[in-house]
């Protein structure tokens, strides 16, 4: 379900709620690919999959900041900010991998909005994402992003 924001009181009121869960999304070989041709990291344990079939995972793994950079994705899935003024990604505050994500797999992200402190320039949202992989106890990532909300 998307939520829609349109004031900063609303987004206030949420705070502690958990968004929900997104559909799910298969990661592929070609979307690793890309990643690693983009990034310039092609490591075989991501692109060579000869190479990983004998490895710890039986296969390649995606990049864990090509999970990470997912989270648009997913958010976008579960919120829409409406305020007034601009906004700005304004870092990520922890960020952990506990469980490598096989190629093949299916991730699906889950969201909570943490925190909304009023600072001098407006407002800093945090939300904590959980990618959650089909299947496993353990997820792919847990992160907490911040957006600097202007006014």
């Amino acid at each position: 379900m998307l939520h829609i924001f349109n004031t900063i009181e609303e987004i206030q009121d949420a705070v502690g709620v958990e968004l929900g869960v997104t559909e799910w999304l298969e990661i592929d070989q070609a979307r690793v690919d890309a990643f690693a041709d983009v990034t310039g990291d092609h490591q075989w344990i991501h692109v060579d999959t000869h190479r990983a079939k004998n490895s710890p995972y039986g296969g390649t793994i995606a990049h864990g900041y090509l999970t990470l950079s997912l989270i648009p994705y997913f958010s976008n899935q579960l919120m829409s900010l409406r305020t007034s003024g601009p906004r700005l990604n304004y870092g990520v505050n922890k960020v952990r991998f506990p469980n490598p994500v096989k190629v093949g797999s299916k991730l699906r992200g889950r969201a909570t909005i943490i925190g909304l402190p009023q600072i001098h320039t407006g407002h800093q949202l945090t939300v904590r994402y959980t990618l959650e992989i089909e299947g496993k106890s353990k997820p792919a990532c847990v992160a907490e992003t911040v957006v600097l909300l202007l006014t």
